[in-house]
């Protein structure tokens, strides 16, 4: 059982998910660069630690929110990284939406396989309310007795778990739940503009479809006016892995496209920056 458990990133997700660790009762050692976090996660009764090879030093599993694939690996292998700290044992899990191949990646660097060193991606789900409300789903992949070893924190802020397959295959899970939901939004988009362009009022028409069958998640919680910062890298992901296994999905490069167009429209901000 992990009853110390360490969080690598203390944003929207990682800080409430260090705070449902904490009220459950679970030592909590928590990094990240940023002050305001650091002295919000030290409320809520996180240990604040300098640097990720301090918390793997003080941790059984070392859980990872942060943002790109070159961040988290980073914080793995870097100088002062986890496995610069790491325990024989302990597990790495990666709560990041990054690529199949930078999971494989973690799973074969020598030091993981020398020193016993579990790996796990468990990509978060259901967004920002349930990361408040302490009811995530996780989509997992990775070796099933580490998991279940893993399953008592991960329930402090995830009420449904799925260990999917091998390592690599949450992110799979998390790629198509991304595809889904922006697919999702793109209908919603286009359906109500048409419904407003032929004089019907789109929330009334919206809690109409609600209560058929055009109702979805993206419908209900309506995130399309948000600034959805993700979208076009969660798309990114997916044509990038479909042209791995040369698959054609010609409704993946519209959906990508219509995204693109909606943000474009709405003037919301352009994805951040992924870092080279």
């Amino acid at each position: 059982m992990a009853d110390r458990v360490g969080i690598i990133g203390l944003g929207k997700m990682g800080h409430p998910m260090a705070r449902h660790l904490a009220a459950k009762g679970h030592a909590v050692f928590a990094c990240d660069l940023d002050e305001t976090r650091r002295a919000a996660a030290r409320e809520v009764g996180a240990t604040i630690c300098a640097s990720p090879a301090e918390v793997a030093r003080a941790s059984d599993i070392v859980i990872v929110v942060v943002g790109f694939d070159n961040e988290v690996m980073d914080v793995v292998t870097g100088e002062n990284g986890l496995l610069a700290g790491a325990r024989d044992g302990l597990v790495i899990a990666v709560a990041s939406t990054v690529s199949i191949d930078t999971m494989h990646s973690m799973g074969a660097l020598p030091a993981v396989r020398e020193r016993g060193i579990g790996v796990l991606d468990i990509p978060l789900c259901r967004g920002e309310p349930a990361a408040e409300a302490g009811k995530l789903l996780l989509m997992a992949g990775g070796d099933a007795a580490v998991f279940e070893r893993c399953k008592p924190a991960f329930s402090a802020f995830a009420n449904d778990q799925y260990l999917l397959g091998p390592l690599g295959s949450g992110q799979v899970g998390k790629m198509i739940n991304n595809l889904l939901l922006w697919s999702c939004v793109s209908a919603n988009h286009e359906g109500l503009k048409l419904g407003e362009a032929l004089g019907v009022q789109s929330e009334t028409l919206r809690q109409a479809l609600l209560k058929s069958s055009g109702q979805n998640w993206a419908l209900d919680t309506w995130l399309q006016p948000r600034p959805m910062p993700w979208a076009e890298k969660d798309m990114a992901i997916v044509m990038e892995e479909a042209d791995n296994v040369r698959l054609s999905l010609p409704l993946c490069g519209t959906v990508r496209e219509v995204i693109k167009g909606i943000k474009i429209e709405k003037g919301l901000p352009p994805p951040p920056r992924i870092p080279k």
